[in-house]
């Protein structure tokens, strides 16, 4: 899958509320009441992850979860990221 473009990374962040890009990646950072609600919310996530064969790198502290898309057998940002993103913020409401 080909890689974006920076103005085609801007663009897909625009409409990818709470996302940004952190080198040749994207994330966002969720925060929950405690750790079963982030713990909770990450496996969600793992079972969407599951489904579309697309896995974030999650990093769990406590009640804030980060997730960051990258495509690595491409070297950067694709769609694939986006559309797992734009899944990530609808399971997370």
């Amino acid at each position: 899958m080909a890689v974006l473009t920076d103005s085609e990374v801007q663009q897909a962040l625009a409409s990818l509320s709470g996302w940004q890009r952190n080198g040749k990646a994207i994330q966002r950072i969720f925060e929950f009441p405690d750790f079963k609600a982030a713990m909770e919310f990450v496996n969600k996530i793992a079972d969407a992850a599951e489904q579309a064969n697309h896995h974030p790198d999650i990093d769990i502290r406590y009640n804030k979860v980060t997730m960051a898309l990258i495509s690595h057998d491409s070297g950067g940002v694709t769609q694939r990221d986006v559309r797992m993103a734009e899944r990530i913020n609808q399971i997370a409401g």
